[in-house]
C-alpha cells in the first residue's frame, strides 16, 4: 500500500478479481488512453497480478465509471478525477459519521439501571 496507490502493489487473482486493461475499458465503454489518462492524473493505478499485468479492480471501475460521466459531459479529466476523488471521500465520511450516530443512538437506548 503506498500513497499513490492505496489499493496495493500487487493484487492475487484469487482473492480480487479484477479486469485486464482492455477488459476494463470494455466494460466501460471507454478505450485504454481513458483509463492511463486516469492513471497519470493518479485517480487510479492498475494493481499488478502475479505476471505483472495491469489489472483494474471493481472499485477501481466504479471510480472511472463515475470519471467518465463526467469527463463525457464536459469536464476535463484532471478536475473530474478531482471531483471523484472528493465525492468519493464525502462517502465515507459520510458512512463513518452514521456509524457514530447508530451507535451513539444505541447507547442512549440501552437499559437504564
Amino acid at each position: 500500500m503506498t500513497a499513490e496507490n492505496p489499493l496495493g502493489d500487487r493484487l492475487d487473482d484469487d482473492d480480487y478479481p479484477a479486469y485486464t486493461m482492455g477488459r476494463a475499458a470494455e466494460m466501460l465503454g471507454t478505450t485504454p488512453a481513458f483509463l492511463r489518462a486516469l492513471g497519470e492524473a493518479r485517480l487510479i493505478t492498475p494493481l499488478r497480478s502475479e505476471g505483472g499485468h495491469r489489472r483494474y479492480s471493481r472499485y477501481q471501475l466504479r471510480i472511472a465509471a463515475r470519471a467518465r460521466e463526467l469527463v463525457d459531459q464536459g469536464t476535463p479529466v484532471e478536475a473530474a478525477c478531482r471531483i471523484v476523488i472528493l465525492e468519493d471521500q464525502l462517502e465515507e465520511a459520510q458512512r463513518i459519521n452514521e456509524g457514530y450516530r447508530r451507535a451513539a443512538a444505541e447507547k442512549n437506548d440501552g437499559p437504564s439501571d
